[in-house]
This record gives structure tokens, C-alpha cells and sequence, in this order.
């Protein structure tokens, strides 16, 4: 009886020193106070991780609190990539840390060793390449490796770009005048899940709410705000090819501009500082300080850069600025049976037909949008901005049919909740349609090496999330 006293105080007193049900008395009196700062929960198919103070503490407190889901991300990642490249794991680890561990900052590596200690504490093991290879996994799987798949591995397939949908307005486009920022992520099934709540109060800097993955220092999907008073998301741009290895890595940098531009312009500055073309996105921030809203457009050599205070942005992976889309992708903008000009065009739609009207219950309306603009008929399938392509036997030969990608979530904001630190998200597809994995790959057997790899994603409700939740 005495010793269960004694680990229930313990437990009161630390809070956070047991993970999956077990406590680690091998823990320092410096990490047992580290991790006393920081919670995790579960919410609605969402982990909610707050992490605060130096770079080595909350990144000890990452990698001790999500250490398991750290661990399954990077065995997630590891086996698609061999199965996509014949070659091991370890072979991208070494030339991604080759490339990459230089070129990050010192405070974004001290976090990222903070990773690597923290899951050591917990019993599982890893290397700072490794963390910031997996960081790096989509510059370096979808921008890096097809510059030199031909001489390695030349059936690589050609990475997907068409993902996410996200609009952003304000003054006349929406009900009170405020800004509206919207979004939902559109990736493959068998990568890690983006279903983490990230609440960093760092020692330097503004404290940022953003939507990331176990082990990730940036969001990745993106999705964010900062007490700053800015707010941002992304959509890839589509068929992007130049790529720079001298240049500074995609995800340093987002980090580095979320945690320290106190304004749209400074975020932007330190985002084209050392560009090198990975994970090119259109990017859309807002500053509910003045309720501008501006679009980056980050090509390698061509920049698009727009502001405005009246008016929308919207991002469906079609390039806006001509140079990026004549010279620096290999995507079309006219032809609607590609999801993301259909996209382009219904996201015109509803833009036009919701002036003045835009609010969050209708963003996440938007965001759940099943009207296929080629077809001109209610149908969730690939062009939808929910999109489905598991459901889509894709007649029309653009794709892979009933393709195991499509929305993850939903995410909205307004200015009103960004200035309380807070945002509402779906997890599953923002429509609420569940996925069940087991049917799915008895059904399309042609999947069955993802076996594994992809779970279930029962129906979620929309769920509000602030920075300082507790349990």
C-alpha cells in the first residue's frame, strides 16, 4: 500500500514522468523538472503536446512524452521509402545528414538532440541524423532524390504534389471583417500521422499553436498561429522540380520564422533567406494586428509575393505567379480533370458566392466541399477540396484508381480565436466520412505492402484547441 502512495504522489508531483503507464526512475532531478512543464492528452483522434523553456528541455519533453509515436513515424517512414526505392533506411539518413545537419541552426539542431535525449530516457533509440533526416523526409524524398533517382533508383515513383487545400480573407470577404484562415491536408494514408497539437512556449521567441507530427520541429502540413498575432498554412505548389543542396532546409527555416517574425514581411524575409526549393509552397499569412493578409509564393529562382487588406488568397497546388509556373513546374493550370485546377476553380466558386459571409462554421463547410467542378455534380472523389481519391475509380485516367491519399483534417480560425491562442480542427476527413483499413485493403489488394502502415480514422467532431490546455 505504501509503495502505490508513493507513485500516485509521485505522479502528482511530476505529472508527466509516466509514458504508456510506466514510470522511469532512471530519469535526472533536471529532466524530472524539465517534464513537470510539459503535458500530453488525447483528444478526438488529436495528441496535445505543450512544450516549453530552452531548446534541449522542450525537446526532451518531445521526445520523452511522444517517444513511442516518434518511434512508429520513423519505422513508418523507413519502410516506404525502401519499398518506393529498394534502398535502405539508413542510406537516406547519411546523405540527409550529409546535407541537411550542417545547414540547420544551432538552436533547431539543440532542440532536435533534445529529441534524440529525450527518447533515449524513454528506452527508445535514435541519432540526430536520423531526426533530422525525417524532418528533412519530404525535401529530401520529394525534391532532393528525383535530381538523382535516374542513376540510383530510376522506377522511383514520381512523388505526389497535389495536396492540401486552403483559402485565407478578410474585410469584405467575411462576416465581421476579421480574417479567416482555413485548411485541410491532403497526403498518403501510410505516412506518420499529422495529428499532433504542438503548444511551444520557447525561452526565445513567440510561443506558437501549430498542427505538426510526433518528432517534427515545424508543422509540415502546415498549419499555425503565434502571439505575434500571425497566422499561416500552405498548399504544395504542384509539379515543382528545381532543388538547391546548398541551400538552406525548408523546415530550419519555417521553424525559425514562426518562432521569431513579429510581422508578415519579417516571416517571409527569413523564409527566402537560404532558399533551396524544397517543399515549395504558396504559403498564406495573415496578421490579425492589421488584418493584412499576404501570399509567398516560394519558387527557387522566382518569388510571387502579394498583400492586401480587402479581399482573399486562395491555394490549391496551381502556381499563381506565371514565372514560378512557366519555369519552375511541369503542371498545367486549364486542365480540370487535375484535382488541383478543379480545386482552383471551386474554391473561385465559393469565394464569390460567400462574400461577406465567410465565418468558421462556413470555412469548415468549405473545407468538407464534395462538388467536383469537372463533373458538375456533388461527388467526393480526387478534384473535391475533401478530397477522396480511396473512393475514385478515376476513369478518366489522371491517376492511380482508388488511391490510398486524400484529406487527413479540417482546421479553421478567425481572428477572435487567434487572439486567444486557439483554433478549431477535424481529425479524420473533414467531412466526417470514416476510413476503416482493413476494408479498404481487402478490397484493393493491389495495397496490400501498406498493410500495416495505414489505420483506421473512425469520424471525429470538430474540436476546439488553445495553447496552455492542461489534462
Amino acid at each position: 500500500m505504501n509503495k502505490i502512495i508513493v507513485i500516485l504522489l509521485l505522479s502528482v508531483f511530476t505529472g508527466n514522468l509516466f509514458i504508456h503507464g510506466q514510470a522511469d526512475s532512471q530519469l535526472t532531478n533536471e529532466q524530472k523538472a524539465w517534464l513537470s512543464k510539459a503535458n500530453r492528452h488525447e483528444k478526438n483522434g488529436w495528441i496535445y503536446l505543450h512544450i516549453e523553456g530552452t531548446p534541449e528541455e522542450r525537446g526532451f519533453q518531445h521526445g520523452y512524452l511522444l517517444s513511442k509515436e516518434i518511434k512508429e513515424a520513423l519505422r513508418q517512414t523507413s519502410e516506404v521509402w525502401h519499398y518506393q526505392t529498394a534502398l535502405d533506411w539508413q542510406w537516406l539518413v547519411l546523405e540527409g545528414g550529409k546535407m541537411f545537419t550542417p545547414k540547420t541552426d544551432k538552436e533547431n539542431l539543440d532542440e532536435i538532440d533534445g529529441i534524440v535525449e529525450g527518447m533515449k530516457a524513454a528506452g527508445e533509440s535514435t541519432t540526430r541524423d536520423e531526426i533530422v533526416t525525417y524532418n528533412g523526409s519530404t525535401e529530401l524524398m520529394g525534391y532532393w532524390f528525383p535530381t538523382v533517382k535516374d542513376a540510383i533508383s530510376p522506377n522511383y515513383p514520381d512523388p505526389k504534389t497535389e495536396s492540401c487545400s486552403s483559402f485565407i480573407a478578410t474585410g469584405s470577404m467575411t462576416a465581421d471583417g476579421g480574417i479567416v484562415l482555413a485548411h485541410n491536408t491532403m497526403s498518403s494514408f501510410y505516412y506518420p500521422l499529422c495529428n499532433v497539437v504542438l503548444d511551444i512556449l520557447p525561452d526565445k521567441g513567440h510561443r506558437i499553436l501549430m498542427q505538426s507530427v510526433a518528432g517534427l520541429i515545424h508543422s509540415e502540413t502546415d498549419f499555425f498561429l503565434t502571439d505575434a498575432g500571425l497566422v499561416g498554412s500552405e498548399t504544395t505548389i504542384g509539379g515543382f522540380f528545381p532543388f538547391d543542396e546548398k541551400g538552406i532546409p525548408e523546415f530550419a527555416r519555417m521553424r525559425h520564422a514562426t518562432q521569431y517574425a513579429s510581422d508578415i514581411d519579417e516571416w517571409c524575409d527569413i523564409m527566402r533567406k537560404g532558399n533551396n526549393g524544397g517543399y515549395a509552397n504558396a504559403w498564406l499569412i495573415g496578421d490579425i494586428n492589421t488584418n493584412e493578409i499576404a501570399r509567398l509564393e516560394l519558387g527557387l529562382k522566382y518569388v510571387g509575393f502579394e498583400k492586401k487588406k480587402d479581399g482573399f488568397f486562395i491555394g490549391s497546388n496551381v502556381a499563381e505567379d506565371l514565372r514560378i509556373l512557366r519555369f519552375e513546374t511541369k503542371s498545367s493550370e486549364m486542365d480540370i480533370k487535375n484535382s488541383s485546377v478543379a480545386r482552383r476553380v471551386r474554391w473561385k466558386q465559393l469565394m464569390k458566392e460567400n462574400k461577406g459571409k465567410i465565418d468558421i462554421d462556413l470555412a469548415e463547410k468549405m473545407e468538407a466541399d464534395h462538388y467536383d467542378t469537372y463533373l458538375n455534380s456533388n461527388t467526393p472523389d480526387m478534384r473535391t477540396l475533401c478530397s477522396h481519391p480511396d473512393l475514385d475509380p478515376d476513369p478518366y485516367g489522371v491517376d492511380v484508381p482508388f488511391a490510398p491519399w486524400g484529406t487527413l483534417d479540417g482546421k479553421a480560425l478567425d481572428s477572435k480565436m487567434a487572439k486567444q491562442m486557439s483554433f478549431v480542427g477535424r481529425w479524420g476527413s473533414a467531412c466526417g466520412t470514416p476510413f476503416d483499413a482493413k476494408a479498404f485493403l481487402e478490397k484493393h489488394q493491389q495495397f496490400d505492402w501498406m498493410n500495416g502502415l495505414i489505420v483506421d480514422r473512425p469520424t471525429q467532431p470538430w474540436t476546439v484547441f488553445k495553447s496552455g490546455e492542461s489534462k
